[in-house]
């Protein structure tokens, strides 16, 4: 279970670097390609790549979501790490 955890997080990770790839992609042309001010291109940037940061904000809460699991399915086998030893213990008494 923790191997598989492991292959989804850099998947997960894959996911997120080509997420902000294109949203930087997105965001500079659309900057690019704007007339007016400086804060006026880069509002307007912001606008126009909205749906690749929203794309790339939902790709570090599946790289978060999954490294929280893998937290919890470690804890989980130390815990019954702890446990066997517990027995082995009880068992020699």
């Amino acid at each position: 279970m923790n191997r598989k955890g492991v292959e989804a997080l850099f998947e997960a990770e894959e996911d997120l670097a080509r997420a902000e790839n294109a949203l930087d992609t997105v965001e500079a042309k659309a900057f690019l390609s704007e007339d007016g001010s400086v804060a006026e291109r880069t509002a307007k940037a912001k606008l126009v790549s909205a749906d690749a940061r929203l794309e790339r904000d939902l790709a570090r809460a599946r790289v978060s979501r999954i490294k929280t699991k893998l937290r919890t399915i470690e804890s989980e086998i130390m815990a019954q790490a702890t446990m066997s030893k517990i027995m082995q213990a009880e068992m020699k008494l």
